[in-house]
């Protein structure tokens, strides 16, 4: 039986209508994603961890948002472009959503639903940002872009992740690992 994260509808970056359901029995890395953001380089390492890890079951998930300095102001179409071109993204991509807000999507709701709370290596990245004025309104917001989610075999999210925690850190590694071993 489906979780209800599984059910609730997604576009592909192609326009195909999907679901998470679409995964079931498979872990996944949900991501935040934008393309002029000094996390974008991690898409890199997201290509690397899923080229790694999906034959074992993982798959990563990319979400492009524009909510965070507007730093995904592309089309679908230009993002599309924007990853295969410079960083060889093969993971699965979906259509622009919000993650946060009047308009944050039932998929990001959800997410944070069922895991308020996120993983710090340390509180360096949150500073940084309180540093340049940005304070999220609630503490269990997405943070920034490249923040994690991760969905169990059983859809149910396992962990989160704050964004500059990156893809390859053991921290992350680690809890992929245990999330296929079961």
């Amino acid at each position: 039986m489906a979780t209800a994260i599984q059910d609730i509808p997604l576009k592909t970056i192609n326009g195909q209508d999907a679901t998470l359901g679409d995964y079931a029995g498979k872990v996944l890395l949900a991501v935040n994603v934008a393309s002029k953001c000094g996390l974008t380089p991690q898409y890199e390492a997201l290509e690397a961890l899923y080229g790694k890890y999906k034959d074992k079951g993982l798959v990563v998930l990319g979400f492009p948002a524009n909510n965070f300095g507007a730093q995904e102001p592309g089309t679908d179409a230009e993002i599309t472009d924007f990853c295969t071109t410079n960083y060889g993204v093969d993971f699965p991509m979906f259509s622009k959503l919000s993650v946060k807000g009047d308009d944050q999507h039932p998929l990001y709701a959800q997410l944070v639903a069922e895991k308020p709370d996120k993983t710090f290596k340390d509180g360096s990245f949150k500073e940084k940002l309180a540093g340049y004025g940005i304070v999220p309104e609630n503490e269990t917001d997405v943070l920034w872009n490249f923040e994690k989610f991760l969905i169990g075999k059983d859809g149910k999210v396992a962990a989160r992740f704050a964004p500059d925690i990156a893809p390859d850190d053991a921290i992350i590694t680690s809890a992929i690992e245990a999330e296929l071993a079961k």
